[in-house]
This record gives structure tokens, sequence and C-alpha cells, in this order.
């Protein structure tokens, strides 16, 4: 059996172990990924103040070094490939393209520079190719960071992170000196629920009240009056409430950045001045209801404030890109797909022999350890679903590098991303961090021509 994943984040590696753990047929995988680098989102998604998490690439390398593991880097379904080019080289094909677009707020002024998507600044603090010239305007004092999940989360503190902290980590040395030179002193986290429906973590939100250079704030007020929540039965755990608690006790600290966390507030409009710079957000009250279904909705009220901030980093959501050939499902933002088998957007019919793993399939949900179990689910329906495709006969497995090359493709093995990888770590040595990430695609393979 020879497979294609498309996709070398989490979900994709895990996947690939799990076929290539099958014992009642051989399994050859080739993991294709649009990027030179592997890994995905642990790579340029995970904060770099986090680098525990990151340990699960020694996971991931020792499936790559599996003899029927191939990667196929640089190559873009899509652009490079196309979907019946992957269904004549391979018996099935896995797609793991996770969640790369964002979901927007829809709100007047939401185009204007300032108002920039999450996912935007921790791909450009991240090292990632497609934001490397993005423009983050630190100059201002004031962000609001809207939603409360944790990449929410992740985008308050790393602006808030003093310089000392920043620096042993693999943060791009472009996003690290621009964070050096930050004016920003106040953050808002905003939530359009109470602290009972936030999607983050207890970890994270402890987290928050131990930086170095920042203080968190909570009205206590405002965190009595999400009590309602307590009514609709959907109380945040212990730990999470004595935290927020904790934090609301405590006394300013002269000097300090804030971090403020509101909930039930939800922006209705970006201000903007006559060139275009964000100037404020107008916010509007929340009031909770519960539905016969159980969950629970923010309603506005009507009344509304205005918060003066310069920047708008909203972090509401993600959704999957649209592939030329891969069916989409427009709803829910993901590829088409019931329990992981591909389907036509429409008639809701399988696809044969495709399947879809990660955040692709499912949204954006789940820590990356989740994605193990999900993966071998969805291998369990290829193993199902395969039984004698190995005798269709298919051309030689180096027919795709050789088509590849032959349309002016740079295709990247997993020994040439081992040289890179020697080179980040060996950058980031020098300054005691763990690597010192090669950004820009050119200087990526400017590295391995040079190797």
């Amino acid at each position: 059996m020879r497979i294609a994943i498309i996709g070398a984040g989490p979900a994709g590696f895990y996947a690939a172990e799990a076929l290539l753990k099958r014992t009642d047929t051989v399994i050859h995988v080739d993991v294709f990924d649009r990027l030179p680098t592997p890994y995905g989102l642990v790579r340029a998604g995970v904060a770099p103040d986090h680098p525990s998490i990151k340990a699960v690439t020694r996971v991931f390398e020792r499936t790559a070094e599996r003899p029927n593991f191939r990667f196929l880097g640089n190559v873009r379904l899509g652009r490079d490939l196309t979907v019946e080019d992957l269904r004549q080289h391979y018996h099935q094909i896995l797609y793991a393209v996770g969640n790369e677009a964002d979901r927007r707020l829809g709100i007047p002024g939401e185009g204007v520079a300032g108002c920039t998507p999450a996912t935007v600044f921790i791909g450009w603090y991240n090292g990632h190719p497609d934001y490397e010239q993005a423009q983050i305007d630190l100059s201002v004092t004031s962000v609001a960071v809207v939603g409360n999940g944790n990449v929410a989360v992740d985008a308050a503190r790393i602006l808030l992170r003093t310089p000392a902290e920043l620096e042993k980590t693999d943060m791009a040395s472009h996003a690290r000196e621009a964070l050096r030179r930050s004016r920003v002193r106040e953050v808002y986290l905003l939530g359009r629920r109470g602290p009972a429906q936030a999607a983050f973590t207890h970890i994270e939100l402890k987290e928050l009240g131990e930086l170095e250079g920042a203080s968190p704030v909570i009205d206590p007020r405002e965190l009595a009056d999400c009590g309602s929540a307590e009514a609709l039965g959907n109380t945040p755990s212990d730990k999470s409430l004595r935290i927020l608690q904790s934090f609301a006790a405590r006394l300013p600290v002269s000097g300090e950045k804030k971090l403020h966390l509101r909930f039930l507030v939800s922006p209705t409009q970006v201000l903007a001045d006559a060139a275009g710079r964000v100037t404020g957000l107008v916010l509007e009250k929340n009031r909770l209801e519960a539905h016969p279904d159980g969950t629970i909705a923010a309603l506005g009220t009507g009344e509304t404030e205005i918060l003066r901030v310069g920047l708008v980093l909203p972090a509401i959501g993600f959704a999957a890109e649209e592939i030329a050939g891969v069916p989409y499902d427009g709803r829910t933002k993901v590829i088409a797909n019931e329990n992981g088998r591909v389907v036509e957007s429409v008639s809701r019919s399988a696809i044969a022999n495709e399947y879809v793993v990660g955040w692709a399939r499912s949204g954006a949900q789940g820590l990356i350890g989740k994605h193990k179990g999900a993966s071998a689910q969805v291998v369990d329906l290829m193993t199902a679903d395969g039984a004698g495709l190995e005798a269709r006969a298919l051309p030689e497995p180096e027919a795709i590098v050789s088509l590849l090359r032959g349309r002016g493709v740079r295709v990247v093995s997993f020994s040439d991303w081992k040289q890179l990888d020697e080179v980040e770590v060996a950058r980031g040595a020098r300054r005691g961090a763990p690597r010192d990430k090669v950004v820009a695609l050119g200087a990526m393979l400017d590295v391995l021509g040079q190797a």
C-alpha cells in the first residue's frame, strides 16, 4: 500500500505512525508539506515561551526515521500537485492540512490595518514564512485581543513578556527585536461570554499571573456579574474560579504592564482616524441565555462603551483553506467529511480512498496530544476500507518526485530538513536559545544549497 499524507503537522505525523505500525500489509507513506519544514503547528503555532510542548517533535522524528516514511517538503497541493496526480500515484490520500485561515469578526472597521488577525501575529512572531513581512504596530500603548481561547491567551502573554523572557526562546529574530522596542503597556483580553464558557485552561490562566513585568486585572464587580453562569449550570472549574478571584483581589503594582481580563463583551465596531489608524473598539455588554439544547449564548444588551486601543487582534477561531479538487464545507469551514471520510460537499456521498484528520476534519479544537487517538481512528477506517487496494498497480515510487522536478519544484527531503535544523540550532546556541529560525523560504533553500 502506498499512501499520501498532505500536511506534516501533528495530525499528519500521528497518522503516519499509526499507518506504519500496521502488520496486515506493507505500508509506504509519503508526507507532503507546502513548507520546506515539517511539524506544522508545533513549529509555527505553539508559543515560543512554551518549549516543553515542542518536545513532541522528537516523537515525530522517530516516525520519520522509519524506512517506509518519506517527507516531500516545499510541495503545495493545488499549485505543484493536483488531487488527480495523487490519485494516480497512491492507493489512499489523507488530508492533514490544518486550519490556516482565520475567522473574521464581521463588524464595521475590521479591514483597517491596525485590526490584524491573531493568526497573522502568531505566525509573525513564530517565524512562519507567510507572515515574515507582516506589519505589527507595537508603537501603540494599548491592545485589544478579542477571544478567550488559548490562542488569545498566547497573543496577550507574548505582548506582555519582558525582552529577557523572550531572549531565550526560539522566537523569530525580527519579532524579538520588535517586541524589545514595544511601547505596549496594557492588553485587554475580551470574551463575549463569561469565565465559565472561556476556552482557555486553568493552566494557561494561571500563567497570566506569573509574568515578570505584568499583572492581571479584573474588576471584582464584573466578575460578580458573570455569576449568572452558575444559575445556568455551567460554572468554571474550582481552579479557574479561584485563580480569577485571586486576580480580582490583587492590588495594582506601580510601573508594571497590565492585562485586563474582560467578560460578557462583544466588539461591534473598530474605530479609526482619517489615516486609518485604530483609535478604539466599540464594545457591547452581553448577557447569558441558556438554550433548550444546553448551549449558552451571549446576547447583546444594547449597552455600549468605547475601549481606547491602538491595535486589535481578533482570535475567534480558525478555518481550513479551500484547496482545488478537495470538497469544502462552507458552513463548518473544514474539509467536507463524515467522521474522517471525505465526502462531496453537496450530496455528502463518500469519495473513495480519501480521508482527513486533525483540524481540517474537526475545526480548531483539542490539544496536540489529543490528535494521536483521533488520527488512529481514521487510520482504522482506512484499514477497513482498503482491503485489496494494494493489488492496484501504481507508478514507481520515484515517479512522483520526477513529476515534481519536471515541474520545477525543489523537493525538500527529511535529510535536507535536518541540515536546516542543524543550522538553526547552531544559530540559537549563540544566544542560549533552542534555535534561531531561518524564516524566508528563499533563505531556507539557500541554506540547503550551501549545505
